[in-house]
């Protein structure tokens, strides 16, 4: 249970303002129906995640000893850092709507989160916990949590939203982890 929860509460927290919310914000501007959307979103993330959890799942019981501990310890520290700054997401998003609303967020999304800072925490989480499951849900769901309101609220809001504050308060978890970690 503590895997699942910190690992959705991670990653919703760092969804906040990356450029895959970015990307729902003109998926949702662009499509109508949030359904579809969300729907795409949900498929693209769980495989991602799950693709990146079974990796870490894999490597985190292969590779053992002190210096894994300092790896990922290192690791949510810089997740914590590169979580102060904002992603900018430059679109090219002539096509899309050729796609359809759940073909064009499942491959948007499933493109734009391979090496982004969440799929590396889910990296990270599932090697620290060992775990595949809570973790991929965990990770899943927070970023779902993350980007319904953005497909639901659309772009009206994006500019009244207080993002500096939201990435300091999604820094402070994955520091307080990379901590725990280095810590032991």
């Amino acid at each position: 249970m503590e895997a699942f929860f910190i690992s959705a509460v991670t990653v919703g927290l760092a969804e906040i303002g990356d450029k895959t919310q970015i990307v729902a914000l003109m998926l949702a501007a662009r499509f109508p129906r949030p359904v579809p959307l969300l729907l795409g979103i949900f498929c693209a993330k769980l495989l991602n995640h799950g693709a990146a959890g079974l990796v870490a799942t894999l490597l985190g019981s292969m590779l053992d000893g002190p210096w894994m501990g300092w790896a990922l310890g290192i690791s949510f520290m810089g997740v914590a850092i590169w979580a102060l700054f904002p992603d900018r997401y430059e679109a090219k998003g002539e096509n899309v709507r050729r796609f359809g609303a759940f073909m064009s967020s499942l491959l948007a999304f499933f493109l734009a989160e391979i090496g982004d800072k969440t799929q590396i925490v889910t990296i990270a989480l599932a090697a620290r916990f060992e775990v595949f499951f809570p973790v991929v849900l965990g990770t899943t769901l927070g970023m779902m949590a993350a980007n319904i309101p953005a497909v639901v609220i659309g772009n009206r809001m994006a500019k009244k939203l207080p993002l500096r504050a939201i990435r300091i308060a999604s820094a402070i978890p994955f520091a307080g982890l990379g901590a725990a970690t280095l810590l032991g």
